[in-house]
Formats: structure tokens, sequence, C-alpha cells
């Protein structure tokens, strides 16, 4: 099976090019080699003529998007309906990522995929715009994941939140962490894998959410980090009230992998997955 990957030198895109390679032919494009906001989709699409197209390019900027709404629309919209539509064009399967931010963050439970969406910020309106669009290919996927974090160039750019956390509390730094932002932290490798089981096993198409079975504060995330590492972290909680953010962020927004699980898919505890990566991280 021939897959093209965009965005493939990203952190979910690195992922992904990493699962698929194990047994099937992947065409990888970094952001930088093939816009897909320009009008040449189509006809990259038509020259590789794969049987599965995942998008892993997305502008991920949230405070940003407030001031370049038009171009987080263009990368996390309209450029989707490009792909999506390049992707009926040559029968294949197309895989897009979007997130939780498109709930409003008022729950008191986790989402699930039939919660209607009520995005707060320019990003997740383009990332819901984007959702929307995905379903223009015939046979489609939209995984929503969450507070990404792990992947293979560890010991480069650690750009998530999870990475930075880490970062601080093996330096002996202060983390500042919220105690009131609740989240279902996402390990890159495992929404790689279960992309890939969701295709593998022909699963029916649509939306699912993809992330770590369970939920965490990020203080809680923190603490657990030191605790498995042997660490005390020096940690300032905060709450996302306290901090100068541009975007407004769902305060409660973990996410429920039911309908994953029910399509054959289980994901790893949050816990079980940080352990994993800090074993990466520290070599093990």
């Amino acid at each position: 099976m021939k897959v093209l990957v965009t965005g493939a030198t990203g952190q979910l895109g690195s992922a992904i090019v990493h699962e698929f390679g194990a047994a099937h032919e992947v065409v990888a494009f970094a952001s930088e080699d093939f816009d897909i906001t320009s009008r040449e989709v189509a006809e990259r699409v038509r020259s590789v003529r794969p049987a599965v197209i995942v998008n892993c390019a997305a502008y991920n900027d949230v405070d940003g998007a407030e001031d370049h709404a038009v171009t987080a629309l263009a990368v996390n919209g309209f450029a989707v309906l490009s792909l999506s539509r390049a992707a009926a064009e040559v029968d294949a399967a197309f895989v897009h990522y979007s997130t939780d931010f498109v709930f409003a963050g008022d729950a008191r439970q986790p989402y699930t995929e039939d919660v209607a969406p009520r995005p707060g910020s320019f990003y997740a309106m383009s990332k819901l715009l984007g959702e929307w669009f995905a379903a223009e290919a015939r046979r489609w996927y939209v995984l929503r994941v969450e507070s990404l974090f792990g992947g293979l160039a560890l010991g480069s750019q650690h750009r998530s939140s999870v990475d930075r956390i880490a970062d601080a509390i093996f330096d002996g730094r202060e983390a500042t962490v919220f105690t009131d932002r609740t989240v279902s932290p996402t390990f890159v490798m495992d929404a790689a894998r279960a992309t890939r089981a969701l295709l593998d096993r022909g699963a029916p198409a649509g939306l699912y959410h993809c992330v770590n079975s369970g939920s965490c504060t990020w203080h809680e995330l923190a603490r657990e980090v030191g605790r498995q590492a042997g660490v005390e972290p020096i940690l300032r909680p905060c709450s996302v009230a306290d901090m100068p953010l541009r975007a407004a962020r769902p305060v409660y927004s973990p996410l429920s992998n039911a309908k994953l699980a029910a399509a054959g898919v289980g994901m790893p505890a949050w816990q079980d997955a940080l352990a994993r990566y800090l074993a990466a991280r520290q070599g093990g």
C-alpha cells in the first residue's frame, strides 16, 4: 500500500512515517516540499497516486492564529478541502487530524464524538473547518488528538508542553503548570499506531477521538513525570486565567476514546505512555 504523508518531518508526521514505513511504501513530504495551500495539490497527488493520504501538516500556533487567521484558515481549513478532493479523485483514503480545542471546555465528563463542537478561538475554528472539509473524500478519517508529546527526535527541539515540563524537571528548573486545565495527553507514537490500525482493520470511516486513556491536569502530569523519574519537581501552580494568553483554551477537554476502542483499537493509559516517553528520553 502506498501512503502519502504531508507534514512528514513534524512531531506527528515523523511518527506516522516511522509507523507506516515498517509495512507500507511511504512517500513523505516535509511542509517546505509540499505546500498544501498551493494550486498544485491535485497534480502532486495524481503524480503519486497513493492508496492513503495522511495529512499531518497544520498551523498549530494557537495564539498566533488570533493575528493570522487567514493563514490558519488556509492551512487548517481550505488546504484540507484540496487534499480531500484530490484523495477522492484518485480513490484514496484520507486521514486528517483535529483537536480538543473545537470544544468549549465546560463539560464535566470526557467529550464524545457526538457532542456538538463550540470553538472559542480562530485556531479552533480553522481546525473545525478542516474536519468538515475532510469529509469530501470518499473514505475519510478525522482523528482528534490532544496535548501531543514525544516523537522520534527527542534530543532536538522539544516543542510540546509535556516536553517543556520534562525539560524543566530534569534540568532542576521551575515548571509553570496549570492546576485547572484538564486534558488527555497523547503520545505521538500511540496516535500513529492507532492510525495504522484503523486503516489496516478497514474500520468504518468517520470521526474518532484518538488520545491516551484517562485524563489529568498539567500539574498532575508534572507530578507524575517527577514520580516516574525519581525527581522532586519544582512546580509553580497557576490557573489558565493567570496567563496572558491571546486565544481562549478549553479548561476541561478530555476526550473519550470509546468509539476507537469499539473499532478494535485500544489506547494505553497516559501514565503508561509517559513511562515509555521518559524511557526514550533517557535512552532506555
